[in-house]
């Protein structure tokens, strides 16, 4: 094992053409040559071998559904599937004398890769008022400081109860139900940031907000679109799925505006022609469109349906379908043909004769799959692009039968499943109503605070205390020195966390780290060994046992820390047994059945290979819509323009990523190595523009409120992204999006269209 750096990465950019396929027998060394470098050859066998295997170790990065039991390879996990397991398992530990040596003012001015490679987190610690530094505290005193501070409060409302994906489904039952018992719904979650806009128009159209597809239908379309999304790099396990479905006779479409090496071809390690041979060519066409060009794309695409089922009657559409199971046919039809070529031509920089042959390929298609992911998310118009999905979906049918339907992929192991167990400040009232059935008390039915507005509401000093389940806030969220400074005016700031991350440096008056133990690692409580469970993108709920002993004694998990800390604030409010739940997972889950539909003896079928596959209404033929049918809408398409002398920007994640953690400071498939301070622009933009590979430019945004966002010192590289549009890695970039640039409806930050100029840095 490798020690942690000392210092801060060169950041000497070396340059590299994009590689032309991924994975392969390079993607197998740099997974075990990064797990190695954290951990010993025992752990990184024990975590690998058990790793999305029956009964073994959930992997804590993507949600990729995993294969049916027996027909998972013996190692079903892939690169970053591999580092990430491993980054968590560590051998490297931080304790007192770490805090001791580092004030928080100098970690404040670390880079988020040394702050993550230091190790786990071992012990309770406060950083107390006027302190620069954390100090060890008890268990029992630090719940007791953080449950003061929260019966301290004019309003429960004064508080928030943040969540990250990684936490699961029993830790994420228990902190929703402690919230509302304490009166309030501030329950915002990672999936504000980065599926949320999928979720209000799935709901919306088909009356669940989420996915339709399984791994069975990916294996037996006809046709995928890959859209928004860089499967190479964020859900790499899905290639797998991708050549799978070529090899049964699938074409796929992928819709970027950057060219993406996951989706060039794919060299599977886990095959003899994946290790010498020259793999699977994925996409088969690659519609380079301009950022938020998606809702053009689709509106000529369905444009091209109507216009076909015109000629020839009868022949293109599922009339029968769309009688029987929606609504709005006409008012949609009508508005689509409206759509002038022109515009759409505009608003995805594509030729008509691009258009038309994926439309082609459309009418010989009988089961098409759209997958998508934060690339469509992250637009203001995010909502409105998806819905136009459905409606393309709607049109043939293609809903509800196997090989068919909508797939948006989400980025974080969990984070389906925490909205199931009720971590969302909107919650329906037959949730709530079932809440309040179970537990006999009263569950607060005002709707909460997202995220984007709990950082307002911090700014403004309305909330006064943050606790954070997992995850890294900080670098999650937009506008950095605006939620930055907001965090600075809580009274108090608490993380339960893992690891180190940039969010434990930006406290409030006091702060609180409390460490727990990671997925990898055994949790034994009162009754013995417990399991958690997850769900993943395609509503398949199973088990997760860890493996590892854990890092410190002195760790919690998150289950019993949440459930010590309901204790101590509630004081007796409201019937429920925290111990109980503290020492036995399964009587959680007890609860959890007879609360959320679907999970009905639940401790008894979770235990079984491949666990349980939630329902999906969709998939019995029913849309619990207002109607009782599959709605379609009509959506209006503003384009973006970017000044003269400006570009549209787009944040992104690089290959040695996951989420806001950076493993190295490469992104090898792109050919960046050694700096993450990269701006990537098409050459023209860049003649345009006056500049050259190698100068080093300030990033400036443009904004309505016309306050000046910069990320500073960024070196130019020429990539071929689509003309008018580059791309920055996030979280140095978050900086750049304005806390008010929000999707409409869902108020998912927009950061797939940040207008910036760039601004050359004196020599």
């Amino acid at each position: 094992m490798r020690k942690p750096p000392s210092e801060e990465p060169d950041d000497r950019l070396s340059v590299t053409p994009p590689k032309d396929w991924a994975a392969g027998v390079p993607a197998v060394v740099h997974a075990l040559g990064y797990s190695l470098g954290q951990t010993s050859v025992r752990r990184t066998g024990l975590t690998l071998l058990t790793m999305n295997q029956t009964g073994g170790i959930d992997c804590p990065g993507c949600a990729w559904a995993d294969p049916s039991p027996g027909h998972r390879h013996r190692n079903e996990y892939c690169e970053n599937g591999a580092k990430h397991i491993n980054d968590e398992a560590t051998s490297r530990r931080i304790t007192a004398d770490f805090f001791r040596r580092h004030p928080v003012s100098e970690l404040g001015r670390r880079p988020d890769l040394w702050l993550n490679q230091q190790g786990r987190l071992t012990e309770p610690m406060v950083k107390r008022p006027g302190s620069d530094h954390y100090e060890p505290i008890s268990w029992y005193d630090a719940l007791g400081l953080l449950s003061d501070q929260l019966k301290s409060l004019d309003s429960p409302d004064e508080a928030v109860f943040y969540t990250s994906g990684r936490v699961s489904n029993e830790a994420a039952f228990v902190l929703q139900l402690y919230a509302r018992a304490l009166g309030t719904n501030n329950l915002p979650d990672c999936s504000n940031l980065c599926h949320e806009s999928s979720g209000f128009a799935l709901h919306e159209t088909l009356g669940t907000g989420k996915g339709t597809v399984s791994l069975h239908d990916i294996h037996h379309a006809d046709l995928i679109f890959v859209v928004g999304q860089n499967p190479g790099s964020n859900h790499p396990r899905q290639l797998s799925a991708l050549e799978q479905a070529k090899r049964n006779g699938a074409r796929i479409i992928a819709v970027n505006p950057l060219p993406e090496t996951g989706l060039r071809r794919f060299k599977n390690p886990q095959r003899p022609s994946g290790v010498i041979g020259r793999g699977v060519q994925i996409a088969d066409r690659f519609l380079q469109i301009r950022l938020g060009g998606d809702l053009s794309l689709f509106q000529g695409l369905n444009r091209l349906l109507l216009e076909a089922e015109e000629a020839a009657p009868g022949t293109v559409l599922d009339n029968e379908f769309i009688r029987s199971s929606t609504s709005g046919f006409e008012q949609f039809a009508q508005h689509v043909r409206s759509v002038a070529w022109d515009d759409i031509l505009a608003g995805t920089g594509l030729s008509r004769e691009e258009i038309e042959n994926v439309g082609d390929e459309v009418l010989a298609s009988e089961r098409v799959i759209v997958c998508w992911a934060m690339g469509l998310t992250q637009h203001k118009q995010a909502v409105p692009t998806i819905r136009e999905i459905v409606n393309f979906l709607m049109l043939r049918g293609n809903l509800g039968r196997a090989g068919t339907g909508a797939c948006p992929v989400r980025g974080h192991s969990n984070v389906q499943g925490d909205r199931t167990m009720g971590i969302w400040e909107q919650m329906p009232d037959s949730f709530l109503d079932a809440l309040e059935r179970e537990f006999g008390f009263s569950p607060p039915r005002a709707h909460g605070l997202n995220s984007v507005d709990s950082i307002k509401a911090m700014r403004d000093g309305t909330v006064k205390v943050f606790l954070g389940v997992a995850g890294n806030f900080v670098r999650a969220t937009p506008d950095s020195a605006v939620t930055e400074a907001a965090m600075r005016r809580c009274r108090l700031t608490a993380h339960i966390s893992t690891k180190l991350n940039r969010s434990h440096t930006v406290c409030g008056e006091t702060a609180l780290i409390l460490p727990t133990l990671g997925r990898t690692e055994r949790d034994i409580q009162a009754t013995g060994e417990q399991f958690v469970t997850v769900e993943d993108s395609m509503s398949e709920v199973h088990t997760s046992r860890g493996r590892l002993e854990p890092a410190s004694g002195l760790l919690l998990s998150e289950v019993a820390i949440l459930c010590r800390l309901a204790g101590r604030t509630l004081d007796g409010k409201a019937d429920i047994p925290w111990e109980r739940f503290e020492a036995d997972y399964g009587e959680i889950r007890a609860r959890i059945a007879r609360v959320v539909p679907g999970l009905h003896d639940f401790d008894r079928r979770v235990v079984r290979p491949g666990g349980i596959r939630l329902p999906n209404p969709v998939n019995e033929g029913l849309f619990p819509t207002p109607t009782g049918k599959a709605l379609f809408t009509r959506n209006t398409w503003e384009k973006l323009n970017a000044p003269e002398g400006h570009l549209l920007l787009q944040t992104l994640r690089s290959h040695d990523q996951w989420n806001t953690v950076p493993y190295t400071a490469d992104d090898r498939y792109r050919g960046i190595h050694g700096s993450r301070r990269v701006v990537l622009v098409n050459p023209a933009d860049l003649a345009g523009l006056g500049l050259s590979q190698g100068e080093h430019v300030d990033l400036v945004s443009v904004w309505a409120d016309e306050v000046e966002r910069r990320a500073e010192d960024f070196e130019v590289v020429p990539y071929p992204s689509t003309r008018g549009c580059a791309a920055a890695y996030y979280p140095e970039t978050n900086v750049l999006v304005p806390l008010d640039s929000v999707a409409e409806i869902s108020k998912q930050p927009a950061s797939k269209e940040i207008v910036v100029r760039l601004e050359r840095k004196d020599p």
